[in-house]
């Protein structure tokens, strides 16, 4: 979760001048808020968030203790495939995220009967992702969602309408998912070679190969 600082800076007349800083990482924000209060030019100091909610410097430090026992700087990578002749679709996920000062990775696939269509494992690729971002409890915070599905991207973003029913249906699953779990989404389509472990996922589930693991990157 990123945060902006504001402030009023004392000028030698006694005018204040209104300043407010990048967007910054919340310990970076903290030692920057910190710096300001020692150096005796600075008041009427809040934090925000990318949601517009603020704190008062004290608030701050404990918000901060607290996000970094939770996940955070989550993104995701998902695909998903299909084989025509079974009608089942194989889905692949990874998922990279913070939690303390470590960081971790997720891969996960599934096996899904019954499916039409390539676009439609997509689709449900992206919502199994959601379902894993729900049992990390990853909650009110910004997640970067990467796939070279593009036409999903787009609809999600609002940029490109979808017309079969099938598809708005996921859709619809989707954005109340999104919605319930608080989520400010990021979304970039991505190379297929830049793709390769969720593809790859999404290839093993068809194959019969069920994969879960959490691993600490070092």
């Amino acid at each position: 979760m990123k945060f902006r600082l504001e402030w009023k800076y004392k000028l030698k007349n006694n005018q204040k001048v209104h300043c407010s800083s990048e967007w910054i990482s919340g310990m970076n924000a903290i030692q920057m808020g910190e710096e300001l209060e020692a150096g005796g030019k600075a008041s009427e100091l809040y934090f925000y968030d990318e949601k517009g909610t603020s704190w008062i410097l004290k608030e701050m430090k404990k918000l901060v203790v607290e996000i970094e026992e939770d996940p955070h700087e989550v993104t995701v990578y998902f695909d998903g495939g299909f084989n025509r002749e079974s009608n089942q679709a194989g889905i692949g996920v990874v998922i990279y995220f913070k939690q303390g000062k470590k960081k971790y990775r997720i891969r996960a696939n599934e096996l899904i009967e019954e499916m039409d269509t390539n676009n439609e494992a997509e689709y449900a690729a992206f919502y199994y992702a959601l379902n894993i971002l729900e049992d990390l409890g990853v909650r009110h915070l910004p997640c970067e969602f990467k796939g070279d599905s593009q036409g999903l991207l787009k609809q999600l973003e609002g940029e490109w309408p979808c017309y079969e029913e099938v598809l708005n249906r996921w859709l619809d699953r989707i954005e109340e998912k999104i919605k319930a779990l608080d989520l400010k989404p990021v979304y970039k389509v991505i190379p297929r070679k830049d793709n390769k472990e969720a593809d790859k996922l999404a290839t093993q589930a068809l194959e019969g190969k069920e994969v879960f693991s959490k691993m600490l990157i070092l």
